[in-house]
């Protein structure tokens, strides 16, 4: 469906400004589609996300500090999504020996066999792109890079 049907707004300032609501609409359905995936597994997906990336580090362990780095949300709490991963056994925090105010986070077993169930069950396969062909993928990735190659975060 065409953006102007879906917020009902016929008329932008210009294709700039329909282009960006556009990107920002997209963007919030995606997530919306993501959490909805996630919700039987227990996770939402700042969650899933850092999971991935300890998965990603396993054996070796992460800090807050570079989950922070790598998250796909920077405005995520990282420190308290590590609490309820590790409420759900998913990950342990341990205090580094060598820097007592460094934690370690690692992946747990019961993480690992999570984030394989949901491979398994085809959750990430069930992408909204797979009305793309491969070029126009190419094209859309490379389009979003170009977006964010335009600077640092400064006012809309």
């Amino acid at each position: 469906m065409r953006i102007e049907d879906e917020i009902k707004q016929p008329i932008f300032r210009d294709d700039f400004q329909k282009a960006h609501i556009n990107l920002l609409y997209t963007a919030s359905w995606l997530q919306l589609r993501q959490a909805v995936a996630f919700k039987p597994y227990g996770l939402t997906l700042p969650q899933f996300n850092i999971l991935r990336i300890l998965r990603g580090q396993h054996p070796l362990p992460a800090t807050v500090a570079l989950l922070i780095d790598r998250m796909l949300d920077k405005t995520s709490n990282a420190s308290r999504i590590v609490d309820r991963l590790e409420e759900k056994k998913l990950v342990t925090r341990t205090v580094c020996p060598a820097n007592r105010r460094a934690v370690d986070i690692r992946i747990t077993v019961a993480g690992l066999a999570l984030l394989a169930r949901i491979e398994q069950d085809g959750v990430l396969n069930a992408s909204a792109l797979t009305q793309l062909d491969a070029s126009e993928v190419q094209q859309l990735s490379l389009l979003l890079d170009k977006v964010r190659s335009g600077g640092e975060l400064s006012g809309c």
